[in-house]
């Protein structure tokens, strides 16, 4: 078994033990309605367990706000990697994603850590 192998089982163990209920809904761009002037769109939802943070001040920049909140997943519990044009829900409140980064070893994707907006 790989170093990779082994640090996304031992991750994703982690954040089961550890780790708050939160929902990363997958949306998928539609067709566009020439009457309405809107892109429909298809959301398929999928709970995980990941950490939840609080922003430090010293990290806000011209992306980074205050009030944004770090959300930090196994790569394990999510078929795909999360995207910008995705969105989090935590306690019913839905998070626009900002940035995905993807922690990796040995070219393998580990954890996943999102910077959300409310």
């Amino acid at each position: 078994m790989s170093l990779a192998s082994s640090l996304r089982k031992a991750s994703n163990k982690v954040y089961k033990a550890v780790g708050g209920d939160v929902t990363i809904r997958t949306v998928t761009p539609g067709s566009y309605n020439t009457t309405t002037g809107v892109i429909s769109e298809s959301t398929s939802d999928v709970t995980v367990k990941g950490l939840v943070e609080d922003i430090n001040k010293r990290e806000v920049n011209e992306l980074i706000q205050a009030d944004d909140r770090r959300l930090t997943i196994s790569a394990l519990s999510v078929n795909s990697a999360p995207t910008t044009t995705d969105r989090v829900v935590i306690s019913s409140v839905a998070y626009q994603i900002i940035s995905v980064k993807t922690v990796e070893q040995d070219n393998t994707a580990v954890t996943y850590e999102l910077i959300l907006r409310a």
